[in-house]
């Protein structure tokens, strides 16, 4: 390989091996005392681009390489940012409608407590039972417990006893998930009641006296057996209800009667084990007749 080289004394142009780059000696033409300058500044004098440049454009490459990915990075980042925003409406109804679903199951396996309780003592359990001066003293949610697989807080609980006496709030401080709503009040150690019975002059469910099946002469699939209630702050071992004269008024108010945080309206379960979804548009005269067990309405096709 050789090097392009012009003699400064004579300005003949030669070419000079490049073994001899960078050593002194005499010029082939005029003979004068001549140095062969160094192989990149001799390329550089001829606009050759020498090997000391060349990382230059390599650098410049790389940078170009970089910037690809990171744009192309921006482009999967936006597109995916873009892709969340447009799934999360759809996980957040998903999620909703598998509690909502929970929800039925609940007041399905309440209600099926109801049968069991009645094929027991050939009734159903009363709203509550009342101490010596005819207050309420214990909850039918405290007995129907070992209908639903609580048989243990049924057993250590005192029946002659308050139900918020120090023992028995003792017992009953342990949460029973089946009575919360996931959609609610479903957070761990929740002891407050989603669900609740109608009580009152011809409900199903007149204070402390007792009734059976057979005494539903409107249909169990027309009578209301249990509600959901939101916001009420209940303990679950209160013998607190809704009374029949606020439920047509207050449905989905958010004021104290049937309500839920589903949207559109509340899950209620029948008296014939089936669960419904009432809607929050359903009218007065709708809810009356299904909250009667003899009042010989019609009732309306159920919404699912």
């Amino acid at each position: 390989m050789t090097i392009p080289f012009t003699c400064p004394h004579c300005g003949q142009s030669m070419q000079v091996a490049d073994n001899y780059a960078g050593q002194t000696g005499p010029c082939q033409a005029c003979g004068q005392t001549i140095t062969i300058p160094p192989r990149q500044v001799a390329a550089a004098e001829q606009g050759v681009p020498s090997a000391g440049l060349r990382p230059s454009g390599a650098g410049m490459g790389i940078g170009l390489i970089v910037m690809v990915v990171m744009g192309g990075l921006m482009v999967v980042l936006v597109v995916g940012a873009i892709a969340v925003a447009l799934l999360l409406p759809a996980v957040s109804t998903a999620r909703e409608a598998a509690r909502r679903a929970q929800c039925m199951n609940q007041l399905k396996q309440i209600s099926l407590a109801f049968h069991n309780y009645h094929d027991t003592y050939g009734t159903l359990p009363p709203a509550y039972i009342e101490d010596a001066d005819g207050r309420p003293m214990h909850s039918w949610r405290v007995l129907i417990l070992p209908f639903l697989e609580q048989q243990a807080i049924y057993d250590d609980y005192r029946f002659d006893e308050p139900w918020d006496s120090p023992h028995n709030s003792q017992v009953t401080a342990q949460p029973v998930p089946i009575y919360s709503c996931p959609s609610s009040n479903g957070s761990p150690g929740n002891t407050q009641t989603s669900y609740m019975l109608i009580t009152g002059k011809e409900t199903l469910f007149e204070g402390q006296q007792a009734t059976s099946f057979g005494k539903i002469t409107d249909g169990t699939a027309n009578t209301i057996l249990a509600v959901e209630v939101q916001g009420q702050g209940v303990h679950w071992a209160s013998p607190i209800d809704l009374d029949v004269e606020r439920v047509t008024s207050l449905l989905g108010s958010g004021s104290g009667g049937i309500d839920s945080p589903h949207p559109n309206g509340a899950n209620v379960a029948m008296a014939d084990g089936s669960v419904r979804h009432l809607r929050f548009d359903v009218s007065a005269a709708e809810i009356e007749a299904q909250v009667t067990p003899r009042g010989g309405e019609a009732v309306s096709p159920p919404d699912r």
